[in-house]
């Protein structure tokens, strides 16, 4: 198992049986900024297991302008991806909660994240595993059709659910983060597919982008850092003022298996 800051690597291949599609490569990249904060709050963190043949990618998001904000951001991020390559996104966001509360118990030390664990290079295709607390957005292009795979828990959406409009500012007060949620309110969601392009942000660009802009630039057949670094600018360039993270992933889709000789 090896982990890495920003970029990850091709896993040691293991050739599936019969002829169901795999993945010819997993690889992601980072681009994180400081907007007019004090400090870049933000962390990325990325992983691969190559016995269990899975990569998993986080993005987190410290709540605040503070030293405490930034360490709870890598702390849930690194956490998160260590627990969740072996049992899940779900399960690396209760792992992350328990390190960040023995770790720093301040209550002021607070962040949020989204997890995304898929296949590792040269693995049967198969699901993208998502789990999330907070605004952190997970976004899918397929080639055809994006889709934001996350719904942001802030009290903006709380109430545009029930039909209401929210108040100016609602959409920045998250109604879960790593240290407050509860079990039943992480929010998990599953892709039928892991290739593709796939997009872990912070709201520094999730909210300041709208779908348009995000489906531009993803589907511009750029590489992967370049469309990292167009969304980070283009937030920013457009008045974004939060630290502003993007993680793109690409997992291109390979060759079909052979099938095994008899």
């Amino acid at each position: 198992m090896h982990t890495a800051a920003i970029e990850i690597g091709s896993a040691v291949p293991i050739v599936p049986s019969g002829d169901a599609p795999r993945l010819g490569a997993v690889a992601g990249s980072a681009v994180s900024r400081v907007g007019s904060r004090t400090l870049n709050a933000d962390a990325v963190a990325t992983l691969t297991d190559e016995r269990l043949g899975r990569s998993v990618f986080v993005v987190a998001d410290g709540v605040g302008d503070h030293l405490g904000a930034a360490r709870a951001a890598r702390i849930v991020a690194r956490t998160a991806a260590r627990v969740a390559v072996a049992e899940g996104a779900y399960a690396g966001i209760l792992a992350a909660q328990r390190e960040l509360l023995r770790q720093l118990p301040d209550s002021s030390a607070d962040s949020v994240l989204v997890v995304a664990v898929l296949p590792a290079s040269g693995q049967p295709d198969g699901p993208c595993d998502i789990a999330w607390v907070g605004d952190c957005r997970a976004y899918r292009w397929n080639g055809r059709v994006l889709h934001q795979i996350t719904t942001d828990h802030t009290v903006a959406e709380y109430f545009r659910a029930r039909g209401q409009e929210p108040m100016p500012g609602m959409g920045h007060l998250v109604t879960t983060s790593a240290r407050t949620t509860r079990p039943g309110e992480i929010g998990q969601a599953s892709t039928g597919s892991s290739a593709g392009r796939l997009l872990l942000c912070t709201d520094g660009v999730g909210k300041r982008l709208d779908l348009g802009e995000v489906k531009a630039i993803l589907a511009a057949g750029i590489t992967a850092s370049d469309a990292a670094t167009a969304l980070v600018d283009a937030a920013l360039d457009g008045g974004g003022r939060d630290n502003t993270t993007a993680l793109v992933v690409d997992a291109a889709p390979g060759p079909a298996a052979p099938a095994p000789r008899l």
